[in-house]
């Protein structure tokens, strides 16, 4: 939990968020168990207000810069302003299945 923990205190510190969720999603992929390599992260913040999405994705990128250089192999991010957090009624849509398979498999 080392790298999660990691992320979500960068992204707390950077973003002041209303909302932050950083969910570790590598069990869901063909990782050893244990594995902190596939997250999601779920930010809603004021400073958000008036980005373009991908804006909001560079700014959560260049946060995260060496975790995505070292640890993380995959990263699925919902950026939110407050408001827009308010109209979802289900919150952020949930990640897709693995597709992927393992070199192992061929």
């Amino acid at each position: 939990m080392i790298v999660q923990q990691r992320i979500k205190e960068k992204l707390e510190q950077a973003f002041s968020p209303l909302q932050l969720e950083v969910v570790n999603e590598s069990y869901m992929h063909n990782v050893p168990a244990g594995s902190e390599s596939h997250f999601k992260v779920v930010v809603v913040s004021a400073q958000f207000e008036g980005m373009r999405l991908i804006a909001r994705h560079r700014a959560v990128n260049a946060v995260l810069a060496n975790e995505l250089a070292n640890d993380i192999h995959a990263l699925a991010m919902h950026t939110y302003t407050e408001s827009e957090w308010q109209n979802l009624f289900d919150g952020a849509p949930d990640s897709p299945a693995c597709r992927g398979g393992s070199k192992f498999d061929q």
